[in-house]
């Protein structure tokens, strides 16, 4: 039974509930002072706490898309192994598709009628980064008449530590951007689904460390290039977006600002300004003055010229500990003059998917409205 299914969670829940009606029927009968009526109660107690906080992890780890699979959450995820001869000279592809399927809540099975979603593993070429993907393939892409037709795309970002599948099968992507298209509220759309976590479980948010891994170049330039190489990808100057949640956001709004001419719409939903140091980044800047105020966006717009990108912010007015600081960073873009700036501000609404799933629609299709294809 995988980490996230229901045949885990029920009978966990159940477990719990049994314990709890079991605890209460026996209570009477060890409320003694005898050590083993002792004993018996505290084993009871232990049981019923054990048996909640398994619960309460199982379905919270569901909801927000903690871990993927046990071997994730015990750190023995092999997952991350990809091989590449970086001998000069080779053509290997930098992008290998490893699974494919449909779309998950959305019938059928012909590609041309619901789309695709492939899962992959993407090489930097020239950062060696290892990272695996799911790509969302629309139904035009598969159809007669769209043969030769190039596609935007947008990559999309979990928080940390997030998993690339929570984008497929918790905040539903691809379903979104398949009715969508059908609603006629967007065009198709290639999505490039993956998690910034390329280097776990170091949380990099997403900087190019000194001495380690080059996170923001892998974004900015090995992405890029690995899918456009494999799918039939624009290749304008306007073809590519970036979309993120939480930490995501945070990389999606900095990599808008820092490579406009790769992503020319960057959204940040739940986003904050600032990367942080802690125990899950470890020492991100070495000590390198330019690359910590690189990672700050608030130097960024006070120091730098203004990126001829958009940008899309997201909070919540109640339930969002970043409404202050999205506010002031709304105001200090348009100062700039030459930075678009939009915004989503919910009346209410946590740092949660429940939250993103309502926000996601209309970032979809600004995203779309700001791309074009060949």
């Amino acid at each position: 039974m995988g980490l996230t299914s229901n045949n885990t969670l029920v009978p966990a829940v159940l477990a719990a509930v049994a314990l709890f009606a079991c605890t209460v029927w026996l209570w009477p009968r060890l409320a003694r002072r005898g050590w083993r009526s002792v004993s018996g109660r505290v084993g009871l107690l232990l049981a019923v706490q054990l048996s909640l906080f398994v619960s309460v992890g199982l379905l919270a780890n569901q909801t927000f898309g903690f871990y993927a699979s046990w071997a994730d959450l015990f750190g023995q995820e092999t997952d991350q192994g990809v091989v590449v001869d970086h001998t000069p000279g080779n053509r290997s592809s930098p992008l290998r598709v490893t699974e494919i399927g449909g779309v998950p809540g959305r019938g059928g099975f012909r590609p041309s009628s619901v789309g695709q979603v492939q899962k992959v593993d993407i090489v930097g070429r020239t950062t060696h980064i290892a990272s695996p993907a799911y790509v969302y393939l629309p139904p035009e892409y598969f159809q007669e008449r769209y043969r030769t037709r190039a596609f935007p795309a947008a990559v999309v970002l979990t928080g940390y530590p997030g998993t690339a599948r929570a984008l497929v099968d918790k905040l539903h992507y691809p379903r979104t951007a398949l009715q969508l298209v059908k609603d006629g509220r967007m065009r198709p759309m290639i999505l490039v689904m993956l998690r910034p976590t390329v280097a776990p479980p170091r949380d990099t948010e997403c900087v190019d460390v000194p001495g380690g891994p080059q996170t923001e170049s892998f974004f900015a330039e090995d992405l890029p290039q690995a899918v456009t190489q494999h799918y039939r990808v624009a290749k304008g100057p306007r073809s590519w977006g970036i979309i993120g949640d939480s930490t995501g956001g945070y990389c999606a709004l900095k990599l808008a600002m820092h490579h406009p001419g790769v992503y020319a719409a960057g959204a940040g939903l739940s986003p904050y300004y600032k990367a942080p140091v802690d125990a899950t980044t470890g020492d991100l800047f070495q000590g390198d003055k330019a690359v910590r105020d690189r990672a700050n966006l608030w130097w960024c717009l006070k120091h730098l010229p203004g990126p001829d990108t958009s940008l899309l912010v997201s909070s919540s007015k109640a339930g969002e500990s970043n409404y202050k600081d999205t506010l002031k960073f709304i105001e200090r873009v348009k100062a700039k003059g030459t930075t678009r700036i939009s915004s989503i501000i919910l009346e209410s609404g946590g740092h949660n998917f429940n939250t993103w799933r309502r926000e996601i629609p209309a970032t979809l299709e600004w995203v779309s409205g700001l791309l074009g294809d060949r």
